[in-house]
């Protein structure tokens, strides 16, 4: 669990820090797919699937939604 939460730490501190020289679609893109991520994972978790092939689903999704939405926004 510690080994988790150092990496949770650093990846969140990466993004942060890398998304500042971002346009607002690649910004929109990387959200949503963390997003997409997080909440495939947690959906996957409860009804009792695999929460690395929720995750997967869940970024794909969400890194879609999220491009499609930076790309309104620089408009």
């Amino acid at each position: 669990m510690k080994r988790f939460l150092w990496f949770a730490a650093v990846l969140t501190a990466a993004s942060v820090i890398g998304c500042t020289s971002m346009t607002a679609k690649q910004q929109g893109t990387v959200s949503g797919a963390a997003i997409g991520a997080a909440a495939g994972a947690g959906i996957a978790a409860i009804s009792g699937g695999s929460g690395w092939t929720g995750a997967a689903i869940g970024a794909v999704a969400g890194g879609v939604a999220g491009n499609i939405k930076g790309s309104k926004q620089q408009k």
